[in-house]
């Protein structure tokens, strides 16, 4: 599952920039909307690292709230194209 976080973390993060590149709006949305789905998927396992306890907690939950913020933004910006 760790490898599976690093990998969703990561894409969401290149996903993004990627989008900043978009030539047009629609391969804007969706690469944006790409990164939104990695997002969703790295809290998912976020939240599972962090109801089994797994290694530091305080910062766990601190990523778990940080993951959802960035969906909440990710999400807001695909609504506004």
């Amino acid at each position: 599952m760790k490898r599976q976080l690093i990998k969703s973390s990561s894409s969401s993060g290149a996903n993004y920039e990627e989008s900043q590149g978009s030539p047009t709006k629609p391969d804007f949305k969706t690469k944006v909307g790409i990164s939104l789905k990695e997002m969703r998927e790295s809290n998912y396992f976020l939240r599972i690292f962090d109801k089994l306890n797994f290694g530091d907690i305080e910062k766990g939950k601190y990523l778990v709230k940080e993951s959802e913020e960035l969906k909440k933004i990710l999400g807001s910006i695909i609504s506004k194209i």
